[in-house]
C-alpha cells in the first residue's frame, strides 16, 4: 500500500462539521493550557502552529499573549481561522503552505503540531518535516507535538469507527500495515443525503522511535508525556512530545 492522502477530500467543510462535537471549547482550552505549560510560553513568545487547521489553538494562544503564525494547506480552514481571529479582536498571521516546505529559519521559540497532524507522508518526507521544524526554531526553541499513541491505539484496535451527527454519519474503515507502521483508512461521509469517500493514511509512533527520529533530525533531546501532560503509559491514548533544538 502507498501513503495515499486525499488532502482536499479529507480536510473540508465536512471535516469541520463532523469534528465540531469532538473538539469542544473545553478540550481546546485544556490543550492550550498544556501547550503553554510544557512549551514554556510567556507573553510575546513567537509561536508557529503547524497544520493549524481552523485556528482553534492558534487563536487561543494569541489571546493569551503569544505572537502566533499559523500554517495550513487548506485555504478553507484558514478562512475560518482568520474570521474567528477577527471576531475575537486578535492579530494572528495565517499562511497557506505545506508541512514539507516550511519557509522560516531561526524564527520561532515554539512550534506546535497537534491533533495527529504529523505522519501523513512517507518516512523520508516525515523526517524532512522534523528537519524543517528544527530549522524554523531558534536555538533552544521547543517543538510541542501531539498525536495518536501507537501502543494504546493498537491495543484497542477497531477495524471501523462511526461518528454520527443527527442523520449524518462519518464511517472510517482502517487497515493496519505492520511492515510500514501505517494505518490506511477509507472514510465514507454521509451528509444531507449525499455520500462520498476519501482515503488517507497515517504513520503510527511509540515514543522511543519518534524520540530517535527527533534526535536524528538535530534536536538535542525529546521528552514524552501523555496527551494531558501527565506521565506516559501504555494506556495513554495520546502521545505528547516536547523536543528541544
Amino acid at each position: 500500500m502507498g501513503t495515499e492522502f486525499e488532502t482536499e477530500a479529507v480536510f473540508d467543510d465536512d471535516y469541520l462539521y463532523f469534528y465540531e462535537e469532538m473538539l469542544p471549547d473545553e478540550r481546546s482550552d485544556r490543550e492550550t493550557e498544556v501547550i503553554w505549560s510544557l512549551g514554556g510560553l510567556t507573553e510575546g513568545t513567537r509561536v508557529l502552529d503547524l497544520a493549524c487547521g481552523h485556528g482553534r489553538l492558534s487563536n487561543r494562544l494569541a489571546a493569551r499573549g503569544a505572537k502566533v503564525t499559523g500554517l495550513d494547506v487548506t485555504e478553507r480552514f484558514l478562512e475560518v481561522a482568520r474570521a474567528d481571529a477577527q471576531q475575537r479582536g486578535l492579530s494572528v498571521e495565517y499562511v497557506h503552505g505545506d508541512l514539507r516546505q516550511i519557509p522560516w529559519t531561526d524564527t520561532f521559540e515554539v512550534v506546535v503540531n497537534f491533533f495527529t497532524a504529523f505522519g501523513y507522508f512517507d518516512d523520508d518526507e516525515n523526517r524532512g518535516v522534523l528537519a524543517g521544524i528544527r530549522r524554523a526554531l531558534k536555538p533552544g526553541g521547543r517543538l510541542v507535538l501531539e498525536l495518536n499513541h501507537a501502543p494504546a491505539l493498537l491495543a484497542g484496535y477497531l477495524p471501523s469507527t462511526v461518528t454520527r451527527r443527527g442523520q449524518d454519519a462519518m464511517v472510517d474503515e482502517h487497515q493496519y500495515d505492520a511492515i510500514t507502521g501505517r494505518v490506511h483508512s477509507v472514510r465514507t461521509l454521509i451528509r444531507d443525503g449525499r455520500v462520498r469517500t476519501a482515503r488517507f493514511s497515517t504513520r503510527l509512533f511509540a515514543f522511543p522511535e519518534l524520540r530517535d527520529w527527533l534526535v536524528q533530525a538535530g534536536f538535542s533531546r525529546a521528552e514524552g508525556f501523555s496527551g494531558d501532560g501527565s506521565p506516559l503509559t501504555k494506556e495513554s491514548r495520546r502521545l505528547l512530545v516536547v523536543a528541544t533544538r
